[in-house]
C-alpha cells in the first residue's frame, strides 16, 4: 500500500509580477509528486503569470486566506471561514508566502490543526504583529543570514535558514548576441553594465546611473531593464536617459541582456522595504556575469565570496570603483571570474537545492 501523500496549500496573494510567484512556481513544479499533493490558493486570477501557474495542472483555490482584524467583535465568525476551508480540504501543512504581518491565517491554520510554514521575504519587521504571524507560526523560513540575528534570535528552535535558488539550466552562461536588442547599439570596445529592478526608489538605480555619469566615459553603456511608467522610472528617465543610457522596460526574458552584460550591478539602498534575497543578481551570477552590489542584507550573501564586490549603499565613489575594477581586468582574469561566479551558484543556490531542503522540512514537520 502506498503511503499518503503530504498535502501541500502554497498561499500567495496574487500571481501580478513573477517575483515571489516564480519561487512558488518552481517549488510546485519541481516538488516530487510522489511524495506531495501541492496545491495554490491566491486572492485573484489577475496577472500574466497567472497563466504560466495554471499550466502546472495542480489545484489553484481562488480564496481569501485573510480575513482583517477589525470589526473585533466579528473577527472570530470571520476567521472560522478560513479554518472550514483549510478542514474542508484536509491540508497537511499551509505554507505562506504572503508579505504581509498578518496573523489571521497561521491562527486559522492552528484552530484547523494544520502544520503552518511562512517565508519571510523582506527585511520588514515595523510593527508588533510580525511577533504574532511568528508566535502562531509552526515553522519560519527565513532567506538571508541577517534575518536569524535581527527576527529570530529566540525562535531557533522553529526557524530554517533556507536561501531561495535558480534554475541553472535556463540561467546559463550563453554566447554574446550580435544583433541589436531594443535599438541599443553595442560597439565591440563598449563596457556593457546592466541592472534589472522594479523601478522603485529603495532600488537607487539612480545612484548607478549618477556613478557611470561621473566616470565620463562614453562607451561605458547602461541598460535598465524594469517597469519604469510609475513616478520614479519617469524621473530617472528625464534625468538620465540618452545614447549611452537605455530603459527598456519590463521583459518576460532577461537573458539575452545578460549575455552582452560585462558587469550586473544591484545598487539597492539601506533604507525602506529592504531586499530578502534579491534573485536577478543570483540569475546573472549563474549565467557567468560578473556581479556587484550594495552591502546590504541578502546581497551579502550572495556576494560573501566576493567581499570586494560590495560598496557601501548609496555611495557612488565606491561605485564607481567597483566598476573601473572590472572594467580594468585583463581578460582572462574576468573570464576565471565569471566561471567562479556560475560555481558559487552551483555550490549554493540552485532550484534543486531550495526545493530538496523544504521537502525536507515537509517531511520533517509531519513525522
Amino acid at each position: 500500500m502506498s503511503k499518503k501523500k503530504v498535502k501541500i496549500l502554497y498561499t500567495i496573494p496574487n500571481f501580478d509580477t513573477a517575483g515571489s510567484g516564480k519561487v512558488v512556481y518552481d517549488l510546485v513544479s519541481k516538488l516530487d509528486k510522489n511524495l506531495f499533493e501541492p496545491h495554490i490558493a491566491c486572492f485573484h486570477t489577475r496577472g500574466a503569470f497567472f497563466k504560466e501557474v495554471e499550466n502546472l495542472q495542480v489545484p489553484i483555490h481562488i480564496v481569501r486566506f485573510t480575513v482583517a482584524y477589525r470589526p473585533f467583535w466579528s473577527f472570530p465568525f470571520r476567521l472560522l471561514k478560513i479554518v472550514r476551508f483549510f478542514k474542508k480540504h484536509n491540508f497537511d501543512i499551509v505554507h505562506s508566502w504572503h508579505w504581509s504581518s498578518d496573523f489571521s491565517e497561521p491562527l486559522a491554520a492552528r484552530l484547523a490543526g494544520v502544520f503552518y510554514i511562512y517565508t519571510k521575504k523582506a527585511m520588514s519587521w515595523g510593527n508588533k504583529l510580525w511577533k504574532l504571524r511568528s508566535k502562531f507560526s509552526n515553522g519560519i523560513i527565513y532567506i538571508n543570514r541577517d534575518m536569524e540575528s535581527q527576527f529570530f534570535l529566540h525562535m531557533t528552535e522553529k526557524s530554517f535558514y533556507m536561501p531561495l535558488g535558480v534554475d541553472t539550466e535556463f540561467y546559463k552562461p550563453e554566447e554574446r548576441l550580435k544583433e541589436n536588442i531594443n535599438a541599443i547599439h553595442i560597439e565591440k570596445d563598449d563596457f556593457v553594465v546592466v541592472s534589472i529592478a522594479n523601478l522603485v526608489p529603495v532600488k537607487g538605480v539612480e545612484i548607478l546611473l549618477q556613478a557611470v555619469k561621473e566616470l565620463e566615459d562614453s562607451s561605458i553603456k547602461v541598460i535598465i531593464i524594469g517597469e519604469n511608467e510609475n513616478d520614479y522610472g519617469i524621473e530617472l528617465k528625464s534625468t538620465f536617459e540618452n545614447e549611452f543610457t537605455y530603459f527598456v522596460g519590463k521583459q518576460n526574458d532577461i537573458r539575452p541582456y545578460l549575455t552582452i552584460a560585462d558587469v550586473f550591478v544591484i545598487p539597492t539602498k539601506n533604507e525602506g522595504r529592504k531586499e530578502g534575497m534579491p534573485m536577478a543578481p543570483l540569475e546573472a551570477m549563474s549565467s557567468e556575469r560578473i556581479v556587484i552590489g550594495s552591502d546590504i542584507s541578502g546581497i551579502k550573501d550572495i556576494l560573501a565570496s566576493f567581499s570586494e564586490h560590495l560598496f557601501k549603499p548609496s555611495n557612488t565613489v565606491e561605485l564607481k570603483e567597483k566598476i573601473l575594477m572590472i572594467r580594468q581586468l585583463p581578460k582572462k582574469e574576468k573570464e576565471l571570474l565569471q566561471m567562479k561566479m556560475r560555481e558559487v551558484v552551483l555550490e549554493n543556490f540552485t532550484i534543486d537545492k531550495c526545493v530538496k531542503r523544504h521537502e525536507e522540512l515537509y517531511i520533517q514537520s509531519v513525522r
